[in-house]
């Protein structure tokens, strides 16, 4: 799991509803009489309610475009040195030739040799 900045607005509302929960805990034990007490905390959910939904729309946005990055001209394939065109076309046909076939042509000896045995 890749750890991640923390997030202010969900750390908010977890805290408040802790503490909406302790709340509702001690006034099981102890019996205050404040009603108007519960229309704050009401009103105050609400406006973090409004918080949060603002701060969703607002990360929901797509991020400003970018500047389109200037072009660079293409560049130049490299031609390699002073070679001749024929020095060239030797050199690919080379290559692409089988290594096998290739071997067999410089080293003609290991094939009588390989039929003696």
């Amino acid at each position: 799991m890749k750890p991640h900045r923390t997030d202010g607005v969900s750390l908010s509302f977890g805290l408040i509803f802790l503490l909406v929960a302790l709340w509702w805990a001690v006034s099981r034990v102890v019996d205050l009489h404040l009603p108007a007490l519960g229309w704050l905390v009401a009103a105050a959910l609400i406006v973090f309610g409004v918080i949060g939904l603002l701060g969703a729309i607002r990360s929901a946005r797509p991020p400003a475009p970018q500047p389109a990055p200037v072009a660079q001209p293409a560049a130049e394939p490299e031609i390699p040195g002073d070679l001749p065109p024929e020095m060239h076309a030797s050199i690919v046909r080379e290559l692409l030739e089988e290594p096998g076939e290739r071997f067999r042509k410089e080293h003609p000896d290991t094939q009588a040799e390989k039929h003696q045995d």
